[in-house]
């Protein structure tokens, strides 16, 4: 079976935009383009554009997905991966759900709290897997002794910096300047700083590709509302790239 491009981007929730360009990179090439120009994808391209959503939500940028799907050739056991991170994702949701509502319940005066119960579900290692696959177990290690080594206080200071930087990111794409305007790009270099602090990241490693992780980064932002949100969504975080790719270019 065949399907045209308006369908699949339906039926994935994406754009044919968005598709064409996966086509553009090589990542998801047409199975055949029609006399009219319309794309046309197959079942083994399905099972390939999947695999690149299942990525962009890990927040892998365009490059590093491309390197994966690469690497790993055998579609079937890197799904039956993924599919085993999810359900244990699924499992740490549920063991969320279950201690905020008795968080809730306990504030009600409907049971007493207890602390075994409240975090049941809060681990920030969630991830290791991933991380661990993409950079290594050294990155990962490094990154979780960082964050472990802070204090509460160190934390918190760490995620208000992260969040001023969101808010200043929204006030300059709204003031009209170009991306690669003198504010975007001390912005830019700020986020770029930021990211070189957090151990086990390729901006930190020493030799890594600071260039290619800043721009996929980028691509992130726009891609994945989620990551978005923090750049008041899609227009915010298209400025944020643009801003971050000009930085690129012309500093690393």
């Amino acid at each position: 079976m065949e399907w045209s491009i308006q369908q699949i981007a339906k039926a994935a929730g994406t754009t044919s935009r968005a598709l064409r360009h996966y086509g553009e990179l090589g990542l998801l090439p047409a199975t055949r383009i029609g006399a009219n120009g319309y794309r046309y994808y197959d079942e083994r391209a399905l099972v390939r554009l999947q695999r690149i959503l299942l990525l962009r939500e890990l927040g892998l940028g365009l490059a590093q997905i491309g390197e994966i799907l690469e690497r790993e050739t055998d579609e079937r056991r890197a799904l039956e991966s993924h599919l085993a991170w999810l359900r244990d994702e699924q499992d740490r949701l549920a063991r969320q759900i279950d201690a905020v509502a008795g968080t809730i319940r306990g504030l009600a005066g409907e049971e007493s709290l207890m602390a075994e119960k409240m975090f049941d579900g809060f681990d920030h290692t969630r991830h290791k897997d991933e991380v661990e696959q993409r950079w290594g177990a050294d990155a990962y290690a490094r990154g979780d002794a960082w964050w472990r080594g802070m204090s509460d206080g160190e934390r918190a200071a760490w995620k208000d910096r992260s969040a001023q930087l969101g808010r200043d990111w929204i006030a300059v794409a709204g003031s009209g300047v170009a991306p690669d305007s003198r504010e975007a790009q001390e912005l830019a270099r700020r986020h770029v700083e930021w990211l070189t602090a957090i151990p086990g990241t390729p901006a930190a490693a020493p030799g890594g590709d600071v260039k290619g992780y800043v721009i996929g980064l980028g691509e992130m932002y726009v891609a994945d509302d989620r990551f978005g949100a923090n750049y008041g969504g899609e227009e915010g975080a298209a400025f944020v790239r643009d801003a971050l790719r000009a930085y690129a270019d012309a500093n690393l």
